[in-house]
């Protein structure tokens, strides 16, 4: 390369690296959304198969455990989920939780309460009871989880920073390169500028996992799973599940 394109070759190395540690930080917090979202579709499962088993058919804890991922998808992202909610909390669960701030929360405290009712009237063993615990705790760490990577967003120098510098390498990228390309130089600068953009691009849509982009996480998709995979064993219709997102089915 000729000498005056030296500098900006080294900017670019620097660039490249900041953008490919910035599009790992983005993949990594929607991975570990991801992450979270697993472990509370399997934690809900179990919910469901011993309310149904250890309890003694109790439907209304199974539904209420099926409408809890409805109320966090919408806790956590842009969605409405009220009617989903309405469908499948019992309505005695609706009136108590009204005016709680944390309506995922509030769920999981009453479908506690239920726990322990049926523990006490039938006298179950305490292990029992402390292994359905342990599952309730297990989904309100992973919602806390989430809620950290929901109220947590990167430092504006991982997100609005990069596309700033990207702009400035591309508009002075061709400069440097006009000597060596010669009237090749916007097809080449052209190439080398879209794989910052792309890398820009695909870090901003990774970064906010509850977005409702079409690169976000499918959580209605999710929510409709575990409500099928819970009421099942009820007999009760279940709601269809929900297509795939994005060619995607998660």
């Amino acid at each position: 390369m000729e000498q005056p394109s030296l500098p900006v070759s080294l900017i670019g190395s620097a660039l490249a690296l900041f953008m490919g540690f910035r599009s790992n930080s983005a993949y990594a917090r929607w991975w570990e959304a991801r992450t979270l979202w697993g472990a509370i579709t399997n934690n809900c499962r179990s919910f469901g198969r011993q309310a149904g088993t250890l309890l003694g058919d109790r439907h209304d804890l199974m539904y209420a455990i099926a409408a809890y991922p409805h109320a966090l998808r919408m806790a956590l992202g842009k969605e409405d989920a009220s009617a989903d909610i309405q469908r499948l909390l019992p309505p005695y669960m609706q009136d108590a939780i009204v005016h709680y701030r944390n309506k995922p929360n509030a769920i999981l405290y009453q479908i506690g309460l239920g726990v322990t009712e049926e523990v006490n009237k039938k006298g179950i063993d305490g292990a029992v009871h402390g292994q359905i615990d342990r599952i309730l705790s297990d989904i309100a760490n992973a919602q806390g989880g989430l809620e950290r990577i929901r109220n947590t967003p990167l430092p504006m120098q991982f997100s609005a920073l990069p596309r700033t510098l990207v702009n400035i390498f591309c508009i002075v990228l061709p400069l440097s390169m006009v000597q060596t390309l010669e009237w090749i130089t916007p097809l080449g600068s052209s190439l080398v500028g879209c794989l910052f953009l792309v890398l820009d691009k695909s870090a901003n849509d990774l970064q906010e996992p509850f977005s409702g982009t079409p690169h976000a996480l499918p959580m209605a998709t999710m929510a409709r799973n575990i409500e099928i995979d819970v009421t099942q064993p009820t007999g009760d219709p279940t709601a269809p599940p929900l297509g795939a997102v994005n060619g995607v089915q998660y």
